[in-house]
């Protein structure tokens, strides 16, 4: 059975659905998430004997959505997660983030690692908008290397922005994203999915410049649903869920979050060298388009910065929604993991 919560997180009311008893499994999405992006693994790790949770993060779905930016910062969602443990009482919980929320996931495990049992991140440690991973000076050169650790990240986003159109440089200004998706949300919503998925073709705005250009110009046109993973029903549920505080602030979670990259690496300073000590995993799609925006040593990065990393598992023919894309797969990778830790 599920349970619905409402939680307080500093006067910020965070939305939660909890299902079974148990060791406690927080799963935090990203964007476009919501809590409802788990559906698929409640069930399973309840029945395995643990207390799934999983939430809508500020910004998104049933959760409050604040206006400023400066809402939305890394250690806000920190102290999120935080107030979400203490709702349930949990001492320690295993934390598992897909996109954003892995982001999230990695952050809590080296910030209050007091706190986290485990994580199992769908995106690789330190690769998020404000990592300060991109490069090393071994591979760079150190000066090169030690010039990029210096830019902040939307000096390094106007830089590719000037050789075409890139999202997480579009997103900065407040405004035009707004006006342009808010108002369009099936539309935005069905071109993402499609594009981050399997079949996608995220990477197609490589061929448009940034000058005049709008996200809907640049992701491709989606088949008509259900597809093979995201039936009419479940994406109805997804366009409502976002349309629910209006246009304006549909959304907010997504867009404040990458409008947060320089206020997060501000404040990663005080982590940047750390490595993630409790347990860790590694899962995510092999036709995960981040997996080709990042550096192609990740492997041996997470090796080095993971020191207990567990496992890596990479699922054929899923896409960034690994855990939409192939639910029973992914199902059997955190049940891997789960269950090789000591009960917490």
């Amino acid at each position: 059975m599920i349970r619905e919560h409402r939680i307080d997180s500093d006067g910020v009311a965070i939305h939660a659905v909890s299902q079974g008893t148990g060791p406690m499994v927080l799963m935090v999405h990203g964007f476009p998430g919501l809590a409802y992006s788990w559906r698929h693994q409640m069930a399973p790790l309840a029945r395995a004997g643990y207390r799934a949770v999983a939430i809508d993060c500020r910004g998104y779905g049933r959760s409050d959505r604040p206006v400023p930016a400066s809402a939305y910062d890394a250690e806000t969602y920190r102290k999120d997660l935080l107030a979400v443990l203490d709702h349930f009482g949990a001492g320690r919980a295993v934390i598992i983030g897909q996109d954003f929320g892995a982001q999230h996931a990695w952050n809590i495990a080296v910030r209050s690692p007091d706190r986290i049992a485990g994580v199992l991140g769908m995106v690789p440690y330190d690769m998020d908008l404000a990592g300060r991973g991109l490069a090393e000076p071994g591979e760079v050169g150190e000066a090169a290397a030690m010039a990029a650790a210096e830019l902040p990240p939307s000096v390094r986003f106007a830089a590719m922005a000037a050789q075409h159109f890139v999202h997480v440089d579009y997103f900065q200004k407040v405004g035009p994203a707004e006006a342009e998706i808010g108002p369009c949300v099936p539309v935005f919503l069905r071109k993402i999915f499609w594009a981050l998925s399997a079949r996608g073709n995220l990477l197609n705005w490589a061929n448009f410049p940034a000058k005049g250009t709008g996200y809907l110009d640049v992701l491709p046109e989606a088949p008509p649903l259900p597809w093979d993973w995201m039936r009419e029903d479940e994406f109805a549920h997804y366009v409502s869920e976002y349309e629910r505080e209006g246009a304006e602030l549909a959304f907010a979670g997504g867009l404040n979050s990458y409008r947060t990259a320089d206020i997060n690496w501000r404040i990663g300073d005080a982590w940047k060298d750390a490595d993630v000590e409790v347990p860790s995993f590694f899962l995510c799609g092999t036709e995960d388009p981040v997996l080709q925006l990042i550096d192609p040593k990740w492997r041996e990065k997470m090796a080095r910065r993971l020191p207990d990393l567990r496992g890596i598992e990479l699922i054929a023919d899923a896409g960034h929604f690994v855990q939409q894309e192939k639910p029973a797969a992914t199902n059997i990778g955190i049940l891997k993991f789960l269950d090789g830790l000591e009960r917490w």
